[in-house]
């Protein structure tokens, strides 16, 4: 009972954020690569207990070199999950810039030419940026700067098409660049039935924040990477619901006063 006196209310309230933090620094890194890093540096943490233990001083020594550097360390292993999690605190609309009703077309181009493509068995990769710039990805690839559209996306991926390989970079309604390539995840999770294409598409979500379309050659199946995992099989409409829901969700949220000015609007009429 003596130390349930001591604890201010201060204390609860820290353990909670504490708590709540490490849930989602948790929640971050699940099935990821950090994941096994995070073990890796749990093994070494309890070599440290033991060395210090039985006083293994060799052991103990290289152990507590390496303790030293594991801040500078665990900045470098998990460096594309921070990257997502900083972009997550400062979220932003997929289409900065852009009005809702071009919006909504950007989006209803990318996905019929993703159905177009896939009915012809056509393979395709399609990444849109979001809050992190793709710009060294940009760099590597043929600009375009063209306006997005069904028509001009089923060219560029066109077998006969010079820039069909690679991935098609979208930045609000434009077409940046064709041709780009992308890190190639290295993630044991995934099916070996998935070739370079999907690799790509999961990579370059793994270390941004980017969404990515991939329409599969061998089957004529739509996938989305997104958070560094894939969802296969994604029908026409919920591949519709899901590119919307990511920045109307968003938007809805910033918005607050807009939305309830509306709602009155239509109280009084």
């Amino acid at each position: 009972m003596e130390i349930l006196r001591q604890i201010r209310w201060q204390d609860i309230i820290d353990i909670i954020i504490v708590s709540v933090l490490l849930y989602r620094l948790l929640l971050l890194i699940k099935g990821s690569k950090a994941a096994q890093m995070l073990a890796g540096i749990g093994v070494l943490l309890l070599a440290s207990f033991i060395s210090k233990y039985f006083q293994f001083h060799t052991m103990d020594w290289l152990v507590q070199s390496f303790l030293s550097q594991l801040v500078l360390g665990m900045i470098i292993l998990f460096q594309p999950e921070l990257r997502r999690a900083l972009a997550k605190v400062g979220g932003s609309s997929l289409f900065k810039g852009v009005t809702s009703a071009e919006e909504m077309k950007s989006i209803e181009e990318i996905v019929r030419a993703s159905v177009a493509l896939a009915n012809r068995r056509i393979g395709a990769l399609i990444v849109i940026e979001r809050d992190m710039t793709l710009a060294d990805y940009i760099e590597v690839g043929t600009p375009l700067d063209a306006k997005v559209s069904r028509e001009l996306l089923i060219s560029i991926f066109h077998p006969a098409s010079p820039i069909h390989d690679g991935a098609v970079i979208l930045r609000g309604n434009r077409i940046v660049a064709a041709g780009c390539f992308l890190p190639i995840t290295l993630g044991s999770d995934m099916s070996k039935a998935l070739g370079t294409r999907h690799r790509a598409g999961v990579g370059i979500t793994e270390e941004t924040d980017a969404v990515a379309i991939i329409v599969s050659e061998e089957t004529g199946a739509i996938s989305v990477g997104m958070d560094g995992k894939l969802q296969p099989q994604v029908e026409m409409g919920r591949l519709r619901e899901m590119l919307a829901e990511m920045f109307t969700r968003k938007k809805e949220a910033r918005s607050p006063r807009k939305r309830r000015a509306q709602h009155n609007d239509m109280v009084k009429k």
